[in-house]
């Protein structure tokens, strides 16, 4: 391995491989309270705990069941029967059985919402990654949820997925949203290694090509995440909700790393198909990840990444969101590995040392969904302690190789030593 040259690397220490499979075992502890008698699983609070009326929350559903389907194949106890009422609860009172796909929650709780393409890729990941894992009717999700996915959300003509419909599927929005098909990339990546079918990859390649290299190097990195219909970039969307949870005015540098590690892994795949490799996806990967730390990380004077800058690289949502750390430190690895250069063992360590010392609630469980510039609890963006996917992930791809994806990687037992 390439980072084997470091004889004090991390990614090298068997000391630090145990203390990932310990954090990860600690994080699936902590989220089996999520299960919801309602159906699904549920936001959890800040120690844990459902909200008295909680009602079940459909991309979480989705994230925990594809945890939890993967955490079943590596051993981890009770974990293929939370992976299996999580695709129950997709394939029956989270389903909208009058017009087909998914909403937020329960259908008849939100009947005026629209369907988003960003939910519907985990529907998708989490039907793809419980059929790794054997979990009966997985494939059934699986074949609903790609079905939908293709229909309705693929646009053969753009090569990338539109944003949302109303329910009944009549109105399509304008808007082109960067979230929804970097995560839609991840999703394709995957179904790749799954069904050994080399049309995802070719979409992943699409969409990167899209919505990374025809903007991001004309813009020295900072990337762009909102487009008009015709894929102009809109930065000046949502200027007045700089804290969305989901689609923020300016730029997310978390993203921007995010972004850089696909890149790697879309690469990885490619090559490993025998398929053209463009040789701008580890430099573009490099930008990324290099312009999002020079304009997030520590850039209003204490440590962390900012969540958003403008687009003079002003700070704009000082928050410290968790998965943006945790992106970022996923990426630095997966840097390291690609390239076996030093500073990107520096910046992985310096992530997992904030990480360490600022958002692992020790006390209560979990982590801290985001902290303010003082590094106390902050509630702007998120609240409670909802999401067990990304820094789960974080203490997975550590250890796996670039190629395959997560799924089947930890199918075939490829974490490293």
């Amino acid at each position: 391995m390439l980072f084997a040259q470091f004889s004090q690397s991390w990614l090298s220490q068997e000391y630090h491989h145990h203390w990932l499979e310990d954090q990860g075992r600690q994080l699936l502890a902590f989220y089996k309270r999520a299960r919801c008698e309602r159906g699904g699983f549920t936001a959890l609070d800040d120690k844990g705990y459902q909200a008295e009326e909680s009602q079940p929350d459909t991309m979480q559903t989705a994230r925990m069941t594809h945890c939890f389907a993967l955490a079943s194949l590596q051993g981890e106890p009770g974990a293929a029967e939370l992976a299996q009422w999580g695709v129950d609860s997709l394939l029956g009172v989270l389903k909208d059985t009058q017009h087909g796909g998914w909403l937020s929650t329960l259908p008849e709780k939100v009947a005026d919402e629209r369907k988003a393409s960003y939910l519907h890729v985990f529907v998708t990941l989490a039907g793809c990654s419980a059929s790794l894992a054997g979990i009966p009717r997985a494939d059934e999700l699986y074949q609903q949820a790609v079905e939908t996915l293709e229909t309705h959300f693929w646009m053969a003509d753009e090569e990338a997925l539109c944003e949302s419909y109303t329910r009944d599927w009549k109105d399509r929005e304008a808007y082109r949203g960067g979230n929804s098909n970097m995560h839609c990339t991840e999703l394709f990546l995957q179904l790749a290694d799954f069904t050994e079918n080399p049309l995802w990859r070719a979409r992943a390649l699409a969409i990167v090509d899209k919505v990374i290299h025809q903007h991001a190097p004309a813009n020295n990195y900072f990337l762009a995440e909102h487009f008009h219909e015709d894929w102009q970039e809109w930065h000046d969307y949502n200027k007045d909700k700089p804290t969305d949870s989901f689609h923020p005015y300016g730029v997310t540098p978390g993203h921007a790393s995010e972004w850089a590690r696909l890149l790697l892994h879309l690469e990885a795949a490619l090559q490993a198909a025998g398929e053209p490799v463009p040789e701008w996806l580890l430099t573009d990967a490099k930008g990324l990840f290099h312009a999002g730390m020079a304009h997030g990380w520590h850039v209003d004077g204490t440590p962390g990444i900012v969540y958003t800058h403008d687009w003079e690289g002003k700070p704009v949502a000082h928050s410290r969101v968790h998965w943006t750390l945790a992106e970022s430190c996923g990426t630095a690895a997966s840097l390291l590995k690609r390239t076996g250069e030093q500073v990107y063992e520096e910046w992985y360590r310096r992530l997992w040392d904030y990480i360490g010392c600022y958002l692992i609630d020790t006390q209560n469980g979990s982590w801290w969904q985001e902290l303010d510039p003082q590094q106390h609890p902050s509630t702007e963006i998120w609240s409670g302690k909802p999401d067990l996917y990304h820094a789960w992930q974080l203490t997975q791809i550590s250890r796996l190789p670039l190629t395959p994806m997560i799924g089947l990687s930890i199918k075939h037992g490829h974490h490293q030593r």
